[in-house]
């Protein structure tokens, strides 16, 4: 199964879909296209590195919304992806790609959805949430992608402890070395072995 991976930053999750796939454990599912939304998104090196073709679709690039979407499937339909993976992607998913590809977006989301989730939780913000809430336990989330943010049905999750001298990096660094890294590959591979 083609698996396409849509990215913005720095692309960590990217790295570990990759390392994953580096060691056997996505298949049969394997990473042949990542999609950024920015050009200077150093998860495009990362692609690059592990000789993944790459494609840059910057939603101001095209004259409206239903443009990029529209740009956005063409690409996933041409590439004879069925399953996509989103990696830190910070624009919004049009409508023609979540109906088109219903129940094959998957997302992770760095807290135990429903908790710290929805608009505006991405990143630092999460943890900056999670320590100012003063909670013991946060963790990830793997989901279906639908149109609400971190709203689409639970795959995954997995705790992680907060510390009591935890700042925002240290906690975002646990939480994706203990969490999303260990949980977004196997739900992947999941998926593309049926059994989600």
């Amino acid at each position: 199964m083609n698996i396409a991976v849509l990215v913005s930053g720095g692309g960590t999750n990217l790295q570990a879909l990759i390392d994953a796939q580096a060691r056997g454990e996505l298949a049969p599912g394997k990473i042949v296209l990542v999609i950024s939304s920015r050009k200077d998104a150093y998860a495009l090196q990362r692609a690059k590195n592990a000789g993944i073709k790459t494609l840059v679709l910057r939603p101001r690039d095209f004259p409206d919304a239903e443009s990029h979407d529209h740009a956005m499937l063409d690409a996933l339909v041409l590439h004879d992806i069925g399953l996509v993976v989103l990696a830190a992607y910070l624009s919004l998913i049009g409508k023609n790609v979540l109906q088109g590809y219903e129940r094959r977006i998957l997302n992770v989301h760095p807290s135990l959805i429903p908790s710290f989730s929805g608009h505006g939780f991405y990143g630092l913000r999460v943890h900056e949430a999670v320590l100012e809430y003063g909670v013991k336990v946060t963790g990830a989330t793997v989901h279906f992608a639908n149109e609400e943010y971190d709203k689409g049905e639970i795959v995954l999750q997995k705790a992680v402890d907060v510390l009591p001298n935890d700042t925002p990096e240290t906690l975002q660094k646990r939480v994706m070395e203990e969490a999303e890294w260990q949980i977004y590959p196997k739900a992947v591979a999941m998926f593309c072995r049926g059994e989600l």
